[in-house]
């Protein structure tokens, strides 16, 4: 599953550990949790480490490309 197609994948399953790439890649913790602090993502789970996010339909190429930016 990927982020490319959120309007397809509502849930994500983000990876273990960032792979530290240029730009980071769209299923990194924390790009999920970015868009999680704007407001485009929701983490799923009452823990604060639950690897689940809910997305939003439509997320901004500018705001996708500023959370992946290092």
């Amino acid at each position: 599953m990927s982020l490319a197609y959120p309007q397809e994948v509502p849930v994500v399953i983000t990876k273990k550990k960032c792979c530290k790439d240029r730009p980071r890649c769209k299923t990194c913790p924390l790009v999920l949790k970015r868009l999680c602090d704007v407001g485009l993502a929701e983490r799923l789970g009452e823990r604060s480490d639950a690897r689940e996010f809910t997305v939003a339909k439509k997320v901004p190429k500018k705001v996708l490309k500023a959370a992946r930016a290092r």
